[in-house]
């Protein structure tokens, strides 16, 4: 068989016996609750999350930074906790982890915001696992009841989801904008109401995931009789689930891009919305500058998405996304100077469209990489994902208050030369095997 074909060939396939012609019910409904669920929900955390260095200093980095270890270290176990609850139970629980840091920030200080981070870690990794368990399982629930390819459905349904979601920074930080007020000699108004307006928006959110349905033959439980010993065959065979990927030198290649996602999301939570946006435009222009953000970011995943179709895509995508995201890293290094006037404006803005249109880059086509490279250990892959991108946005935040701009931004200049390269050695790697095999 042809490697290439492979290559490009859908990533689950469904057996003759499946397709039994009959009609059933469909699953459309739970994506719609579901995507909405998570866009209320994230559209408040996100938003609250781009101004937490702002607005609590010190505070709200070093709680990020816990946030991030927390979610790090919580992913490796994850799965299991999703497996006895079931899905749709760990994406009710994991929305309460949003909730309380989100009210955490009514009253912010060491003994709120601590507790609030290192549980919404937790909760970060058990809704993240039981998203992608649910929306796969529905898929092929709906693909076997409707006779369709599973690869066509799990395809439509994460693009979905995926588009819904990429919007939470655009709604989010339009109200910022449109309820915080810059103050004198450098304070903020309206952050009690912003605050409490996006938890009221989270309870709806956490109300309509009460609405999907369960998964069929999943009671959040495991089968009678094999509880104990599932449960402890599992947790003996973590560490080889973790570890068996890197042994992989396909795997050890990503890592870098792997990080380097993270790291360039952190930077933009972390350091340009402090250092950049705020200096510029004022704390109420973070709202402002993170729409525009948000904005490219849904445009590009949704765009990115249409043209990936193998390798070779990808490779000039991810190549296309990193040069735009290293343009803007000289700019900052070399010739970025805070001005007035519409320039001083207008800047920060362009910089947020690009940092963009790299996230929404790196979002959609690391994804469709792990899918199409380890077909055969999806979940390790995606495990590997979550456990190299927490840990290298943990990093930025603890960093953030002891470095300065400047070293954070040669920093990122390294990190996406580096990842960069190192994919391209992948690339090379894998079409060298395609030209043999030929």
């Amino acid at each position: 068989m042809d490697s290439r074909n492979d290559e490009e060939a859908p990533l689950v396939l469904v057996s003759c016996e499946d397709r039994k012609g009959r009609p059933g019910k469909s699953y459309t409904r739970d994506v719609h609750i579901l995507s909405i669920s998570f866009l209320l929900i994230f559209l408040a955390f996100g938003a609250a999350q781009n101004l937490e260095t702002t607005i609590n200093k010190e505070l709200g980095t070093i709680s990020l930074g816990i946030l991030y270890v927390s979610f790090m270290f919580c992913s490796m176990v994850a799965s299991l906790v999703v497996r006895l609850l079931g899905s749709k139970n760990a994406l009710i629980l994991g929305t309460s982890g949003y909730w309380l840091f989100v009210a955490a920030n009514l009253k912010p200080s060491w003994i709120t915001m601590v507790p609030a981070s290192l549980y919404l870690g937790f909760a970060a990794s058990i809704i993240w696992v039981g998203q992608g368990t649910y929306l796969t399982s529905i898929a092929r629930s709906h693909a076997k009841d409707r006779d369709v390819h599973e690869g066509s459905i799990i395809g439509v349904f994460n693009g979905e989801f995926w588009a819904i979601f990429a919007c939470h920074q655009l709604f989010g930080n339009l109200i910022t904008l449109t309820l915080l007020k810059d103050g004198k000699e450098g304070s903020t108004s309206g952050t009690t109401l912003l605050l409490l307006v996006f938890l009221l928006i989270m309870t709806f959110g956490t109300i309509l995931m009460f609405f999907i349905r369960k998964i069929e033959g999943e009671d959040g439980k495991e089968p009678v009789g094999g509880s104990s010993m599932g449960l402890v065959d599992s947790l003996v065979s973590l560490p080889r689930l973790i570890i068996t990927p890197l042994l992989d030198v396909r795997m050890l290649l990503i890592v870098p891009l792997l990080a380097y996602s993270g790291l360039q999301q952190a930077f933009v939570w972390a350091e340009f919305t402090k250092e950049i946006v705020t200096p510029a435009i004022g704390v109420s222009g973070v709202g402002g500058a993170m729409a525009v953000y948000g904005a490219l970011d849904a445009i590009c995943s949704i765009t990115a998405g249409r043209f990936t179709s193998g390798l070779s895509s990808i490779t000039f995508i991810v190549s296309g996304g990193a040069v735009a995201q290293a343009s803007i890293f000289l700019w900052l290094l070399l010739g970025y100077r805070t001005t007035s006037g519409v320039l001083g404006t207008g800047y920060p803005l362009i910089m947020a469209a690009v940092l963009g249109i790299g996230d929404g880059i790196l979002n959609t086509q690391i994804s469709a990489l792990l899918a199409l490279l380890f077909k055969h250990d999806t979940e390790g892959a995606f495990a590997q994902l979550k456990v190299w991108q927490s840990a290298s946005i943990a990093i930025v935040f603890f960093l953030s208050p002891y470095i300065s701009l400047q070293a954070m931004v040669i920093v990122m200049l390294v990190m996406v030369c580096v990842s960069l390269l190192s994919f391209l050695v992948l690339a090379l790697k894998v079409e060298s095997v395609f030209t043999r095999e030929e």
